[in-house]
């Protein structure tokens, strides 16, 4: 029987509230999750939403309660994507050590044969460029996000004085890594990775 008023069900009222709201987040950062996965590896037009549901473990019915569409979800994911990023590069060392560090591992041949994992400017630029304002814009509030952190590594100090720098950087680790990808021969690819290592360290000097 279900007590009203000031009965003893009250109090079980803002536990399960929370709990449904608690769980609705936890679903909608695992479609997130899911979705920006697929998307670096099978790129955004060719991820249906039916395949990233599948990927959740939810059904095509359950999207429309966390996202508007799919350029809704894009956009989102984009935020996530960026975001996740930008937590990684504030958990380096400060100084050039954590930039050395970063390059090692993003110039890396398991960065380069592995997109889903990775970086989502190297896997998405392209299709980006393409999306409509709302992905635009969240891929730009986060890469600033990301060109602060490197700048502050560059210049403790003065943060601002070397964020040329840092976007000069920055796209060099990721044009890098994206010619990396397209070349079939992997001598020639894993030449590119180790020359575009050397390249970031000079111009780091």
């Amino acid at each position: 029987m279900v007590v009203l008023g000031d009965g003893p069900m009250e109090w079980m009222e803002e536990p399960v509230a929370r709990y449904d709201k608690e769980h609705k987040a936890a679903t909608r950062q695992r479609i997130l999750q899911t979705a920006g996965h697929r998307f670096k590896q099978d790129g955004i037009d060719g991820s249906g939403v039916a395949t990233l549901m599948a990927d959740a473990g939810l059904t095509n019915g359950a999207f429309y309660a966390h996202f508007a569409s799919k350029e809704d979800l894009v956009a989102n994911v984009v935020a996530d994507q960026l975001r996740a990023q930008a937590e990684e590069f504030r958990a380096l060392p400060p100084g050039r050590v954590g930039l050395e560090g970063f390059l090692r591992e993003y110039l890396s041949p398991q960065h380069r044969d592995n997109p889903s994992d990775g970086c989502p400017s190297a896997a998405l630029l392209d299709e980006i460029g393409r999306t409509a304002p709302a992905a635009k814009d969240a891929y730009t509030e986060g890469a600033r996000a990301i060109l602060d952190e490197i700048a502050c590594r560059l210049a403790p100090s003065d943060p601002r004085s070397a964020y040329g720098q840092a976007l000069g950087l920055f796209t060099m680790a990721v044009g890098t890594l994206q010619l990396s990808r397209a070349l079939s021969d992997p001598k020639l690819a894993d030449e590119v990775l180790e020359q575009g290592i050397r390249n970031a360290r000079a111009f780091l000097d």
